[in-house]
């Protein structure tokens, strides 16, 4: 873990201007989510966006050999769901997750979205996992530790009878797309390694409406839970200060109905 890199506040100002961005495509996309559409027409409208708008590169074509712009997760999909033909239905949950390559730094975030009128069950869990991905924000501060930031998420999840989603997790970001630390969204407080100043990382719990066990599909990239109940995801990247936490990929449309982070 001690090649974890400490960003200086130049870096991480380049960090946020890739998070911003990021946010900005996520923001663009919401009136577009709506009964009828494709995911693969929301990943095109994302890439035209963050080509032709923004003028950055879109980090996931190529990644792996995933050949899309973004990762669509409908319904009981956890994450990693490929854009396709399938439309989107009333009642349907969705997240959306984007990166963009910005001067050489990357910005990566994920919302949820609302496809018409969820259940109450639904629009239950899309509320606990966003209010359990603040908590794990809001422990974020030099000397504390990982195992802070997923016990924080974890309690609130589980409080509400939901699960944790164990094989998936946050990770450090900047220059590179996925590196240390992994950022566990379960964990005991006050144990593993204290954060520094300087860190940047995502916190993006998954969160499951029944058990916390999934499967890949044979595609090989598509996360699903075992036993068919909704999952919910959000995600933002967060650098560690001097005093606390900045969040990288704030809402540029504000947080609405959602408690301000």
């Amino acid at each position: 873990m001690n090649d974890i890199k400490l960003h200086s506040p130049q870096e991480i100002e380049l960090a946020r201007a890739a998070g911003h961005d990021a946010a900005k495509v996520l923001a663009m996309i919401t009136p577009y989510v709506k009964p009828g559409v494709t995911t693969d027409e929301l990943d095109r409208i994302c890439h035209d966006f963050i080509v032709n708008e923004l003028k950055v590169i879109p980090a996931n074509i190529g990644y792996h050999g995933y050949t899309r712009t973004t990762c669509t997760s409908v319904n009981h999909v956890v994450c990693h769901g490929i854009p396709g033909e399938k439309k989107l239905k009333d009642g349907d949950i969705v997240n959306i997750d984007v990166a963009i390559i910005k001067d050489g730094w990357y910005g990566d975030t994920s919302r949820m979205y609302f496809v018409g009128t969820p259940s109450v069950r639904a629009k239950r869990l899309v509320e606990i996992t966003y209010e359990s991905m603040v908590a794990g924000i809001r422990v974020v501060k030099p000397g504390a530790t990982l195992g802070d930031i997923g016990a924080a998420i974890q309690q609130v999840a589980e409080k509400a009878g939901f699960s944790v989603v164990r094989e998936y997790c946050g990770h450090g970001v900047g220059e590179i797309y996925h590196g240390d630390p992994q950022i566990l969204h379960y964990g005991t407080a006050g144990t593993g390694m204290p954060l520094e100043a300087g860190m940047i990382f995502t916190i993006e719990p998954m969160i499951n409406a029944g058990k916390a066990g999934t499967s890949v599909l044979s595609d090989g990239w598509t996360v699903v839970t075992k036993d068919r109940s909704l999952s919910a995801q959000w995600e933002h990247t967060v650098a560690v200060t001097e005093s606390g936490f900045d969040l990288l990929t704030p809402w540029p449309d504000g947080t609405g109905e959602y408690p301000a982070i």
